[in-house]
């Protein structure tokens, strides 16, 4: 019963980065290898916190970078899709498998392209998760950028990084379109350019900032921003790189002031509510986040690719009744995207409204008829149904 005391404050600690404490409990029989009822260890409550030093400490006192929680998510390939970088490279370093995969059937790789971590993205390929994996929604990481991003400054870098490391650009998903296809239809000029191969970065600043920053310069990223910016203070690339570097350096109100900047210049550059959005994120602001995306979406209430992020944010942060709102204005827009509702039913089956989810899963099975990961969904949303007692089936 006192390991037992000790191993949920050992939990607790974690979340809150409690070196001193977290020490203490190690010291007391408290152990790494803990889980709660949600299966989670205290490496893996460090993670979602971003709780950097506190990682490093659960890493060298033996904890499983690999080891999963209920919904098959290590904290390896959690850190990853967080963006997390620097446990991301702790987790690599203490025996990460890199071939391994979430409930999705993705790498981490994934994850991180899909939700536009740039660093996270570098990281994983440098380590050698392999670029071409394709999940069970049948989306390699270079399909992710494309489908689920919006081709803009930050996406198009990370696609250029995908590319450049062997993505197969003719790769086709369940609907037998190939990126690009999709980067074609969804008006993607510079992306559609850079997987032709036919693009070239124009400004020399850009270039060697892209270039230093690659190799985490990013204070000498910066100050060739700085000499560009000197040159032309209403250049938005310019101001959305200088913005990117500092968020970087942990510098976000900085951050925030150039994309401010440039959203003073062009109102109308939705893009920079995404950075600005991802900056809050990492400043660990969610409330000011969740706004960002929602002045986004009121100026152009019809692009989804705002309204999907902020859903996926919501439902990382376990608001899953906000998610599911999100999720339901998305269909409305698109209602045959069988990701959408996929989703859908992943937070209804977290609030317990296993019917809902069982019907939200069926209008995945009816656009993508063939794909054995939305019918094992919904056995499994059936099952948990039967439990309850309620099912019909």
């Amino acid at each position: 019963m006192v390991n037992y005391a000790f191993n949920i404050e050992l939990l607790k600690a974690a979340e809150l980065g409690d070196l001193a404490e977290i020490e203490q409990l190690l010291s007391d029989g408290a152990s790494v290898d803990f889980k709660d009822e949600a299966g989670r260890t205290a490496l893996m409550a460090a993670t979602q916190k971003n709780q950097i030093a506190a990682a490093k400490m659960l890493i060298e006192a033996g904890s499983d970078v690999n080891t999963r929680d209920i919904t098959q998510l290590s904290p390896f390939i959690c850190s990853a899709a967080n963006g997390f970088h620097e446990i991301l490279r702790m987790m690599i370093d203490g025996g990460a498998d890199l071939t391994s995969v979430n409930r999705f059937g993705g790498t981490a790789l994934l994850p991180s392209s899909e939700k536009g971590y740039w660093k996270t993205v570098q990281i994983c390929l440098d380590a050698g998760v392999p670029v071409n994996h394709v999940n069970n929604l049948g989306w390699s990481a270079l399909l992710e950028a494309v489908i689920l991003g919006n081709g803009g400054r930050l996406y198009a870098d990370i696609i250029q990084t995908l590319v450049d490391a062997g993505a197969d650009v003719h790769l086709v998903d369940h609907d037998g379109k190939s990126s690009v296809q999709h980067a074609i239809e969804l008006n993607q000029h510079k992306v559609v350019r850079i997987l032709a191969k036919d693009w070239k970065e124009d400004s020399q600043f850009i270039s060697k900032a892209k270039s230093l920053a690659k190799l985490d310069k990013y204070e000498e990223a910066l100050n060739e921003m700085n000499a560009a910016l000197a040159m032309d203070d209403q250049n938005t690339d310019y101001l959305y790189y200088k913005g990117y570097f500092l968020q970087e350096l942990k510098r976000y109100e900085e951050a925030l002031d150039e994309y401010n900047k440039a959203l003073a210049i062009t109102p109308n550059d939705l893009d920079f509510y995404f950075y600005t959005a991802n900056c809050l994120r990492l400043w660990k602001k969610p409330e000011e986040a969740l706004g960002e995306y929602d002045k986004a979406c009121a100026i152009n209430p019809t692009e989804t690719f705002y309204r999907y992020h902020k859903s996926n944010y919501l439902r990382e942060l376990g608001r899953h009744e906000e998610a599911v709102i999100e999720m339901n204005e998305l269909l409305a827009l698109q209602p045959n995207r069988y990701d959408f509702s996929f989703h859908q039913a992943n937070s209804l089956r977290s609030l317990g409204k296993h019917q809902e989810a069982i019907e939200a899963i069926e209008n995945a099975i009816k656009n993508d008829p063939t794909n054995p990961l939305y019918h094992s969904h919904k056995e499994q949303s059936i099952e948990l149904l039967r439990k309850t007692g309620n099912s019909s089936f």
